[in-house]
């Protein structure tokens, strides 16, 4: 297959739209921030996205890729992103599928994340591996026996929402003790103010690195509940899926040993099965740029 690869990433944050060749390199990517409007206008701006990168393409592309925060349904083409509130069931395939002649894929940005680290970056050639982002929320993608794992609706994968806490806070998916809940850049943050932290109200998880750093005991006490949270999580899921390789990408992951020293303690602890000690943890390798190339990933045959 020639040609380049549309890719869209859509998030509560950013909206990214890029060109990924056959070898999935990122050429040319273009993003706006996500605006906090209606369905339309937030639409609008991943529209001018697209048709700026159909530009900078020169001729048609093979194929397109949609990396979107979830919930996602795949049967109807359509997303209901928890941090997007405008869109509902929003028919994003349908959308995008009237801007270009090529066949369009959708995947949830989880899943992308992983598949693109597992093409370009610290997953290269694992055969059973969990993608996770650990950042103002917590998602994650399953790559199984060398291929992504959909489920039932698309949704597979969405490990944000383990629950680790039985008594724990209530998340903004409606249940309540997610790792989410506790791990999340937000929660990590709050936890620490509510434990004595000192810090404003808007401080958020990179300044609790930076307090971590300095060796604030409350802000070491909230990266290791965290990463004891994170690390449960890999426990059960290794357990289900019997994993090889976990990568973890996102804000609260650029923390780096803060977040994976602890993390792999505590998995040490909760790993009684010899085929969960032997999951390696690893720190993504693409950054921003794993959506886009794992959503390339998802619509061709490169993966």
């Amino acid at each position: 297959m020639t040609g380049y690869t549309l890719a869209l990433d859509v998030g509560g944050t950013k909206i990214a739209v890029g060109l990924v060749d056959a070898d999935g390199t990122l050429v040319h990517r273009a993003q706006q921030p996500t605006p906090a409007a209606d369905a339309e206008a937030v639409w609008a701006v991943a529209a001018e996205l697209i048709a700026e990168e159909l530009r900078e393409a020169g001729g048609p592309v093979v194929a397109v890729g949609i990396a979107s925060a979830g919930p996602i349904d795949l049967p109807s083409g359509t997303v209901s992103p928890i941090n997007i509130t405008a869109w509902r069931r929003f028919p994003i395939v349908d959308r995008v599928s009237k801007l270009t002649d090529a066949p369009v894929r959708l995947g949830g940005d989880g899943l992308c994340m992983a598949l693109g680290e597992r093409w370009r970056g610290a997953g290269r050639g694992a055969e059973f591996l969990l993608g996770m982002v650990v950042s103002t929320g917590v998602g994650g993608g399953l790559v199984l026996d060398g291929a992504p794992y959909d489920g039932r609706t698309g949704n597979a994968g969405h490990v944000g929402h383990v629950v680790v806490d039985l008594d724990g806070a209530a998340c903004t998916c409606g249940g309540h003790g997610c790792v989410e809940t506790v791990a999340s850049g937000p929660h990590l943050a709050a936890w620490a103010r509510d434990n004595g932290w000192d810090a404003g109200p808007e401080a958020d998880a990179r300044e609790l690195a930076e307090a971590a750093g300095r060796g604030d005991p409350v802000a070491l006490r909230a990266f290791r509940r965290g990463a004891t949270a994170v690390a449960s999580t890999i426990a059960s899921v290794a357990a289900v899926c019997d994993l090889d390789l976990v990568v973890i990408g996102g804000g609260v992951a650029k923390s780096g040993a803060l977040l994976f020293d602890p993390l792999r303690e505590a998995l040490a602890s909760f790993a009684g099965l010899d085929f969960i000690r032997d999951i390696r943890v690893l720190p993504a390798e693409l950054g921003g740029d794993a959506g886009l190339v794992g959503a390339a990933a998802l619509a061709t045959s490169a993966r």
